[in-house]
């Protein structure tokens, strides 16, 4: 692993006033995300503690403010900082900030250009606004899960595509255009991100195809889940697994000549999908007939688009991934380096912060000092 990698001075978001209700899944993970790009974030947790799956690298760069919101002057004090903040995230369920008298037209009568981000599974309204849910369950009614997976049963993708990616990134990209509007027109609003939107807005290409009639919904049947005998992983002899993927005529071409199937013509058929089965047997066979980082050897680094399929714990120690420090050591912890990158005002991760009283972060935000 690589030295710790510590936040510079700025960030593109540096300035950028954040408070972070904390929740579980996206949320937390949409924070860490502009925490690493600079915005100066607060975290508010419940006594007690909030998202034991989120603790170190998920809730890295910001301090926690321990507030019961039930309680008059903690709520007193949290309207206090949100009048100082650009931008707020919370995650729970519809009409709940709103008892606390902490819902956007509260909050937006005592900051008008405060951009308000709610990240919920199922959105502020619609039949199951207020149903309890989870990555899996917002996936099922978007189409995504069932595409992902084995022929025979459709498997969750851990929560990336859902959480992650329909979820905090979303909220992220959504959050900055309403600070960008703010910065315009002096005016904030509410962004309702629901994991079921954005997860179905991931599958527009998958729509797209579907409309044309060059999709099914049949999994292992398609040219990007499986079906397809170039775009699958394969075994080894040593138990491990190769990701092949040389979807370009050109790029296959350089693939079947390296492993020497440019002398089966059975390959030629590549765009038939009644001889993929057939294909995919031959690769298998091929496949297992050397261990993994042997065919690396032969075809990683080429055109042929090839790469090992690497554990958590060996990712780190790829050799191109260690170049570019994608995997950093902080404070003891393995975890992913702050992501995407800026060439004039870096992302980085800040050292960890002590636990603020809500006074503390207000004189902190009001200039008035407070430790951090």
């Amino acid at each position: 692993m690589n030295p710790p990698e510590r936040a510079r001075e700025g960030g593109p978001l540096a300035g950028l006033r954040i408070v972070e209700f904390a929740g579980i899944g996206p949320g937390p993970f949409a924070a860490m995300l502009l925490a690493d790009m600079g915005a100066d974030l607060v975290r508010l947790d419940r006594p007690g503690g909030a998202d034991p799956y989120s603790r170190n690298v998920v809730s890295r760069g910001r301090p926690t403010v321990t507030a019961d919101l039930k309680d008059p002057a903690d709520r007193a004090g949290t309207l206090a900082l949100l009048e100082q903040a650009d931008a707020l995230i919370e995650g729970f369920r519809p009409g709940v900030m709103e008892r606390l008298g902490l819902g956007p037209d509260a909050v937006l009568a005592r900051n008008p250009r405060l951009v308000y981000g709610r990240m919920t599974g199922w959105g502020q309204d619609g039949p199951l606004a207020r149903a309890a849910g989870h990555d899996i369950t917002y996936l099922a009614v978007t189409g995504a899960l069932a595409a992902i997976g084995p022929a025979g049963q459709p498997v969750p993708p851990l929560n990336l595509v859902g959480d992650y990616g329909g979820g905090a990134l979303y909220l992220v990209t959504g959050l900055l255009a309403a600070l960008l509007s703010a910065g315009r027109t002096g005016r904030g609003q509410v962004v309702d991100a629901a994991i079921c939107d954005g997860a179905a807005s991931l599958m527009a290409m998958f729509s797209e195809l579907a409309s044309q009639g060059r999709w099914t919904d049949r999994r292992e049947a398609n040219l990007l889940d499986g079906g397809a005998p170039w775009y699958r992983t394969y075994a080894c002899s040593d138990g491990r697994h190769l990701a092949i993927g040389p979807l370009e005529p050109q790029f296959y071409a350089l693939f079947r000549r390296l492993t020497g199937l440019d002398a089966d013509p059975d390959f030629d058929r590549r765009d038939d999908p009644a001889i993929w089965p057939l294909l995919t047997r031959k690769l298998e066979t091929l496949f297992l007939g050397k261990p993994r980082d042997e065919w690396c050897r032969l075809l990683e680094g080429t055109d042929a688009c090839v790469a090992p399929v690497l554990t958590l714990g060996e990712a780190a120690s790829h050799p191109h991934l260690a170049a570019r420090r994608t995997f950093v050591t902080v404070d003891g912890i393995d975890q992913p380096a702050p992501a995407p990158r800026f060439s004039g005002t870096p992302s980085g991760i800040r050292p960890p912060s002590s636990p603020l009283t809500l006074a503390e972060a207000i004189r902190h935000w009001s200039g008035e000092g407070g430790r951090r």
